[in-house]
């Protein structure tokens, strides 16, 4: 995939807040503060960051399918 979005919604799984947030180039979130409900959210089991986890699009490595360079 050559085109790489950086925008990406994450959804609180806790109240359902949605927000638009652009994802950082250099480095992973791991940690997500809902504006809503103030929840800290963190990557899922198996997901390296929190919008693999809880964002619309998954973070720029995994986009660009190498996730051996993700977070």
């Amino acid at each position: 995939m050559s085109d790489i979005n950086l925008e990406s919604i994450i959804t609180c799984p806790e109240c359902g807040h949605a927000q638009k947030e652009i994802m950082p180039v250099d480095s992973c979130q791991y940690f997500y503060e809902c504006a809503e409900c103030e929840v800290i959210m963190k990557p899922k089991a198996d997901d390296c960051c929190v919008f693999c986890s809880y964002g619309t699009n998954p973070c720029p490595p995994i986009q660009k399918g190498d996730s051996r360079s993700c977070c």
